[in-house]
């Protein structure tokens, strides 16, 4: 069960922005205070499924061969990369940077970890987008199908971030509670949890803002 205040605040967000031709993204703006963010420490790096999801479908490329490939492919990837992709993205910068920004998450088999980190690092690092290791152990339609509700908050060296929680046509409960899922995972990644949090703005992508902390 949500919060009454939480639901309360996105029905007014909701109620309260004006209709558009487009599905409007709703997102959170995270204000910290109190802690020195040059310290890789007290930075936010977290990984988050969404309990509703983002409600939109989003883009996977897993790096993988044979039989893992192809239950890639039937789990619903995008594009599946095999190591002669990895060294061809390597030497095109350009149709690397392309797959960077078309893709939301990556995935790789865990012996193509090294060669992407040497070959394609300086591209899918500082967006954030190092692939998920696919060890042994794991299941490679299972590890698509969490991705696919997952969310990446990584706040680097600044004290203001922003996120994508969902969309403005989604459930409002279902909204509420992907904020409260993320809300509780940024506190429990802050050094003194709540009293880090400064303030706390949900928005949609061109209407108003509304205040939560």
């Amino acid at each position: 069960m949500v919060e009454e205040t939480t639901l309360n605040l996105v029905k007014e967000l909701v109620e309260g922005s004006p209709e558009r031709k487009f599905s409007e993204s709703v997102d959170l703006a995270i204000n910290l205070k109190n802690l020195d963010m040059s310290q890789p420490k007290n930075r936010v790096d977290e990984e988050i499924i969404l309990p509703n999801g983002l409600g939109k479908s989003l883009k996977i490329a897993v790096f993988a061969k044979g039989e893992v490939g192809l239950n890639a492919k039937d789990a619903g990837s995008d594009y599946v990369l095999t190591e002669e992709d990895i060294k061809e993205l390597g030497e095109d910068k350009s149709k690397a940077r392309s797959l960077a920004n078309e893709c939301d998450f990556f995935i790789s088999e865990v012996q193509y970890m090294p060669l992407i980190g040497k070959t394609l690092g300086a591209i899918l690092g500082p967006r954030g987008k190092m692939p998920v290791p696919l060890t042994p152990d794991k299941n490679v339609a299972d590890l698509i199908n969490s991705t696919k509700n997952s969310i990446r908050i990584r706040s680097k060296d600044r004290l203001t971030f922003h996120v994508a929680i969902g969309r403005r046509d989604m459930d409002v409960e279902n909204l509420a509670e992907n904020i409260e899922t993320v809300l509780s995972r940024v506190e429990h990644s802050l050094e003194k949890g709540k009293h880090n949090l400064k303030s706390v703005y949900v928005t949609t992508t061109m209407g108003k803002s509304v205040r939560l902390v």
